[in-house]
């Protein structure tokens, strides 16, 4: 067992175990409060650029399982309390540790990552560094900035996965796209054309889609300005979905405008108020970024979050397009909210 560090940019050091890759790595320290789904929070690509720390303390019990992956490994590096040696789970392939290695990812354990969580609500997130030695000076950490994410992580080429029984066809812009979005899409009968991030609103209308999903992703939404522009065009012409980063570049597109949080919403128990009916729905969520509401143009806000009062969803009528923060399909997660992609549906149908 080799000692390791986990540096934060404040200054404050925290010494565990390294486990994973041994390397170093510098990323936004972020937390999520699962109590499970790791292995899907692993490869969430909207976790780019960032050092994830889980808050549930006993990660790795049921082993790495690649069916249940929902995209590539783009963490920073992992910061567990304790991870699970001896999995025991008849689906489990491989361990956390085993996969971080083959992942080039370094992780931590053996760390108060409660301690830690409380001091990230309180002054915010900050970049941090996994280091086997401590630093002589912080400069690099403090120094780094998460860039083109979204250009890390898009599909590299165009590809389709078809419905058994086809009713609509839909284009899905992927940011960063979570793999049960597109499983959530082909159980209602959508044959899905995946593009990349950069595909023109030209070359999507061109397909003649039944309607156009907005998916997740990483980084700043307000970094985007190219994707933003071909949101624009796109809408008023097909019916429009966005889910997470899809959600903030409609809403950009649109007129409104986005700020970071002081921390983010991560984990699978973010609870969401529906403005319509007042009914609350449990929801999974993976964002540091938000829509400022008081800045939505050409829509109603439809959802908020019911911690903070955070937008959490944008209905938009005279564009026939709606989108939410939260995961609606839900990879870990409740599945409460599913219902979201009948109503697009609807609106295909419509």
């Amino acid at each position: 067992m080799k000692k390791a560090y986990l540096v934060l940019e404040n200054g404050t050091v925290w010494e565990g175990t390294a486990f994973g890759a041994e390397t170093d790595s510098i990323g936004e320290l972020v937390f999520t409060t699962g109590m499970n789904g790791y292995i899907e929070t692993l490869t969430d690509e909207s976790y780019y650029g960032q050092i994830v720390m889980q808050t549930f303390p006993l990660i790795g019990n049921y082993g790495i399982i690649p069916a249940d992956f929902e995209g590539n490994c783009s963490v920073k590096a992992y910061v567990v309390r304790e991870w699970c040696r001896h999995p025991s789970n008849f689906r489990a392939e491989e361990t956390v540790d085993r996969f971080l290695k083959q992942k080039g990812i370094p992780g931590i354990s053996g760390i108060d990552t409660r301690a830690i969580t409380k001091l990230i609500r309180e002054q915010g997130v900050m970049n941090a560094a996994i280091c086997h030695t401590l630093p002589a000076d912080l400069a690099a950490i403090r120094q780094y900035k998460i860039t083109r994410a979204v250009e890390a992580v898009t599909a590299k080429a165009p590809y389709t996965l078809p419905a058994e029984k086809e009713r609509f066809r839909v284009t899905l812009i992927d940011y960063g796209a979570k793999h049960n979005i597109l499983r959530e899409l082909i159980r209602r009968g959508c044959t899905v054309t995946v593009v990349p991030a950069e595909t023109t609103a030209e070359q999507i209308l061109a397909a003649k889609p039944d309607g156009v999903m907005l998916s997740n992703g990483p980084g700043d939404p307000a970094d985007n300005s190219a994707q933003i522009a071909q949101i624009a065009k796109l809408c008023g012409k097909v019916p429009i979905f966005g889910i997470c980063l899809g959600h903030q570049l409609l809403a950009l597109a649109l007129g409104a405008k986005t700020e970071k949080l002081k921390y983010g919403h991560r984990g699978s128990n973010q609870p969401v108020k529906e403005t319509a009916t007042g009914r609350t729905y449990i929801s999974s969520q993976n964002h540091g970024y938000a829509v400022v509401s008081e800045t939505i143009r050409n829509g109603r806000l439809s959802f908020i979050n019911a911690n903070d009062g955070t937008c959490e969803g944008i209905d938009y009528p005279e564009q026939n397009a709606f989108s939410v923060q939260f995961h609606p399909e839900a990879a870990a997660g409740p599945h409460d909210t599913a219902f979201l992609f009948d109503q697009f549906v609807s609106r295909m149908e419509g």
